[in-house]
C-alpha cells in the first residue's frame, strides 16, 4: 500500500488537504442535519398531520445506523472502505432529497431509514480511511478536526434550521445539504481510490454479525424509548432491550470488552461508558434550568452548546499530544466529566450558583472531546489491518448502546425520586452517582495502562 510522506501539517500538506477538506465537509453536514432536524421536526409533524409520529423519524434513523455502522465495519474489512464509503454518501444525500420531497410521514421515515444507513457506514469507512491516510502519530490531529467538525452545527444549526422552516420551508433543511454531500463526495474520491482498495491482510471470518445487527438496533430503540418516556412500562420495554441486546454483544464487541480487559477491550468500553455517563447528565440539565432556575427554553438549553465547544476545545488540545499514552489521555477524560458532572449537582439545586454551571460543563465537554477521539486514536494503533472496520463499528456501537442504556436508566431514578416540575431530588442523586462512575472509569484505564507495561 502506497505510504504519504510526512509533513510538518498533518492535516494540510497537499496530499492530503483535500481529503481533510472533504472529511470535515461531510461530517460537519452530518452534523448540520442532525442538529437542524430537532428544530424543524415540530413543522415537519404538523404539516405531514403526523404529531403521533413525533418520535419515529429519530427512531428510525437510530435503528438503520446501527445496522449500518455494522455493515460498514464488515465491508470496510473485507473489501477496503472505499466501497462502503462511495456507498454511504450517495445513500445519506438520497435519503436527504427523498426526506424534501416527502408527502407524507411514511415516506419521510424511509428517507431517515436511508440517512440513518448512509451514517452509519459512512463514519465506520471514515475511520478505517484515517487509519490508512494518515500515519499514526498525526492521527489524533485527523480525530480532532472530526470532532470540531461539530462545533457550527452545534452553534448556528437550529439557528439556520429555524430561519429556513419559518422563511422558506422545513424542506430546505433537507435539500440545502444534498449538493454539499455530493461536492464533499467528490473531494474523498481521489485519496479513497488511492487507499480504500482492499487491504492484503485477510479478514477473520465472523458469523452471525448482519443478526447481531438487527439485534442491536432493536435493542437501542427499546432503551431509548425508555429513556425518552419515563415510567414503570417503559422500564420493562428497555429491559426487554437490554434481553434482545445481550447475545448481540458477543458478537459486536471485541472479546472481553465486558469485562475490560487491558488494550483494545477496555477502549471500546471506556467509550461507551464515558457517552453513557456524560450524556445522561446532561439529558437533564435543561429540565432542570427550566423547572428549577426558571430559564427560558432557549437559555436551558446553552449549556450544552458550551459543553460542544468545551469538546471542540478538549478535541484539538489532544491533537497536538502525539506521544501521550491514551489510556491516561482518556482516563483524564473521565476525571473532567466527572468534575463537570459534580459541577451540576452543586448548581442545579435551588441554592446552588446556576452561572457556574456553563463552566462546570465547558470542562466536562473537553473531557469528552479528549477521550472520545483518543479513543478512536488507539483502537486503530491497536487493531490489525483487517480488523479496523470490525473495532471502528465496535466503538460506535457501544456509544449508542452507553447513551441508550444510562440515559433510560437515569430517567427511571429521576422519574421514581423526582417529578418533572421539582427534579433536584432525582438529578443531584444521580449526578453523584455518575461521579463515582466517572472516577471508577479512570482507575480503570490507568490499571489498564500499566497492566500492559508491566
Amino acid at each position: 500500500m502506497a505510504t504519504v510522506e510526512k509533513s510538518p501539517s498533518a492535516l494540510w500538506n497537499p496530499q492530503r488537504r483535500t481529503f481533510t477538506a472533504g472529511l470535515i465537509l461531510v461530517i460537519t453536514l452530518v452534523a448540520f442535519e442532525a442538529m437542524g432536524l430537532g428544530t424543524a421536526l415540530p413543522t415537519i409533524v404538523a404539516e405531514l398531520d403526523a404529531q403521533h409520529w413525533y418520535s419515529w423519524p429519530f427512531t428510525v434513523f437510530l435503528a438503520a445506523a446501527a445496522i449500518g455502522t455494522v455493515i460498514g465495519g464488515r465491508l470496510s474489512d473485507q473489501r477496503g472502505p472505499a466501497l462502503p464509503l462511495l456507498l454511504a454518501l450517495p445513500t445519506f444525500a438520497v435519503g436527504l432529497v427523498v426526506a424534501a420531497a416527502a408527502p407524507n410521514i411514511l415516506v419521510l421515515l424511509v428517507a431517515r431509514v436511508l440517512q440513518g444507513l448512509g451514517g452509519g457506514v459512512q463514519i465506520v469507512a471514515l475511520y478505517v480511511m484515517i487509519g490508512r491516510v494518515f500515519p499514526e502519530e498525526d492521527r489524533p490531529a485527523a480525530f480532532g478536526a472530526l470532532s470540531s467538525a461539530w462545533v457550527v452545527p452545534a452553534l448556528v444549526g437550529p439557528l439556520i434550521a429555524g430561519l429556513l422552516t419559518e422563511q422558506a420551508s422545513w424542506r430546505w433543511v433537507f435539500l440545502g445539504l444534498a449538493p454539499l454531500v455530493c461536492i464533499g463526495t467528490l473531494m474523498l474520491i481521489p485519496t479513497v481510490r488511492r487507499f480504500g482498495a482492499r487491504s492484503g491482510e485477510p479478514s477473520p471470518q465472523r458469523r452471525g454479525l448482519p443478526l447481531a445487527a438487527v439485534g442491536a438496533a432493536t435493542g437501542v430503540v427499546a432503551l431509548n424509548f425508555a429513556a425518552q418516556n419515563p415510567s414503570l412500562p417503559s422500564l420493562f420495554v428497555g429491559l426487554a432491550g437490554i434481553v434482545v441486546i445481550a447475545p448481540s454483544i458477543r458478537l459486536l464487541l471485541p472479546k472481553g470488552t465486558l469485562l475490560a480487559r487491558p488494550g483494545l477491550p477496555v477502549m471500546v468500553l471506556a467509550r461507551g461508558f464515558l457517552a453513557g455517563l456524560f450524556f445522561t447528565a446532561q439529558a437533564f440539565v435543561p429540565l432542570a434550568l427550566s423547572a428549577v432556575h426558571h430559564y427560558s427554553p432557549t437559555t436551558a438549553g446553552m449549556p450544552l452548546t458550551v459543553g460542544s465547544i468545551g469538546w471542540t476545545v478538549g478535541a484539538l488540545w489532544q491533537s497536538r499530544q502525539r506521544h501521550l499514552r491514551r489510556e491516561y489521555v482518556v482516563a483524564t477524560g473521565f476525571l473532567l466529566v466527572g468534575f463537570g458532572i459534580a459541577g451540576l449537582a452543586l448548581t442545579l439545586p435551588a441554592w446552588g450558583p446556576h452561572w457556574l454551571l456553563f463552566a462546570f460543563w465547558f470542562v466536562a465537554g473537553g473531557g469528552m472531546g479528549i477521550a472520545v477521539a483518543s479513543t478512536a486514536v488507539r483502537v486503530l494503533a491497536l487493531s490489525p489491518e483487517g480488523e479496523r472496520g470490525f473495532n471502528s463499528a465496535a466503538l460506535q456501537i457501544s456509544d449508542m448502546l452507553g447513551q441508550a442504556s444510562l440515559v433510560g436508566l437515569g430517567g427511571v431514578v429521576v422519574g421514581a425520586l423526582a417529578t418533572a416540575t421539582a427534579p433536584t431530588w432525582g438529578v443531584v442523586p444521580l449526578d453523584l452517582v455518575l461521579v463515582v462512575g466517572a472516577v471508577l472509569g479512570a482507575l480503570l484505564l490507568v490499571r489498564s495502562a500499566r497492566d500492559q507495561t508491566s
